[in-house]
């Protein structure tokens, strides 16, 4: 087959575009440019540095296969950056790695292969794609410490049929194994955990930088509806947050609840953070099709499963949870298979 590999810098979509060209594809590879700075600065950390995308080139110019770069600093602005503004700005989480991948990487990517007539689009992302009884099946990746099918549950049967994870069959030592036996440069590099436009400063700093509107003041206020102070703007809160509340108090508190409407953070004790379920939005069903009764959600990244049950867009935990936030992915399993992914629009008690 003809393919085009999202190359990163990385060494997992590094060893992706070696597998495929040991196993005599026609391989070509990508680099997307997604951020620049105020001045076209490049991010300094973060998976879009200047360093990162040479690393790629020198590694496709290793496996000796055709390296383009690709600027989506534009979609990538409009569809991530300014998402991720106006979701702090309105009380929501949101996770931007997630939103890349929906409206940028896969979107864009798939769209490009006409253009470089290739078939099937290799990304390195930590999970597995195999065909099943006609249907495409995304499933957790080998290495369990490292999967990371929670960050594709927003793909659907399509773009499913179109893709290969050909590391997701490796942990993630016979990744670095593979990469060290062909002599890749990228074998021994650390993995990058920043947010590519955030970089090493807090996520705050950024957005009182990029939208220092969002940051309205008003009250701080306990379960009761007592205030208790004032805080600068509820973009600078998450669900869940114990420090940074700009006060002491007797015992632990939380951000329990967050009202955009009239810019209150609502604090309580850690017992108030539990929810028995959520409201979703664009749900989207990896399956196929539509899936009611018992699944397994996983709301984190890195979090654990938890047993729950889906009817129409109500989620409902088994067990009651904690600090699940109005912005969340909700990625729903049925044991290592990804059924579908959403968002949380709102919580219930």
């Amino acid at each position: 087959m003809k393919v085009l590999v999202a190359m990163s810098g990385g060494v997992d979509s590094s060893v992706a575009a070696a597998l495929m060209r040991e196993e005599g594809h026609d391989v070509i590879g990508v680099t997307l440019k997604l951020w620049s700075g105020p001045n076209g600065e490049a991010p300094t950390a973060g998976c879009c540095t200047v360093s990162d995308a040479e690393d790629a080139r020198r590694v496709a110019a290793q496996l000796d296969i055709p390296y383009y770069v690709l600027d989506y600093t534009e979609e990538f602005r409009d569809g991530v950056v300014d998402r991720f503004v106006r979701d702090y700005g309105s009380g929501r989480t949101p996770n931007p790695c997630i939103e890349c991948n929906r409206t940028v990487k896969f979107d864009r990517l798939l769209g490009s292969m006409a253009g470089f007539d290739t078939e099937v689009l290799v990304t390195g992302h930590h999970a597995r794609n195999h065909l099943v009884g006609g249907s495409w099946c995304l499933l957790r990746g080998q290495d369990r410490a490292k999967d990371q099918s929670y960050v594709l549950s927003m793909l659907t049967q399509d773009e499913l049929s179109r893709v290969m994870l050909p590391v997701g069959e490796l942990t993630k030592a016979e990744v670095r194994s593979v990469a060290a036996d062909m002599g890749l440069r990228t074998a021994a590099k650390p993995e990058s955990m920043d947010i590519c436009f955030v970089g090493q400063r807090d996520y705050r700093g950024f957005l009182r930088a990029a939208a220092p509107e969002v940051f309205e003041p008003g009250p701080m206020v306990g379960t009761d509806g007592v205030e208790l102070s004032r805080h600068d703007g509820i973009a600078g809160f998450t669900i869940g947050q114990r420090r940074g509340l700009g006060m002491a108090f007797g015992e632990p508190r939380f951000v329990v609840g967050i009202d955009p409407r009239s810019s209150t953070v609502v604090v309580g004790r850690r017992d108030e953070l539990a929810v028995g379920g959520a409201m979703l939005s664009q749900l989207t069903w990896s399956a196929g099709h539509p899936v009611s009764g018992r699944v397994v959600a996983q709301y984190r990244a890195h979090g654990d499963p938890v047993e729950a049950t889906i009817h129409g867009n109500r989620l409902l935990f088994t067990d009651r949870q904690e600090a699940v936030a109005p912005g969340q992915t909700v990625a729903l399993y049925d044991d290592n298979r990804v059924l579908g992914g959403a968002l949380v629009a709102e919580t219930f008690v």
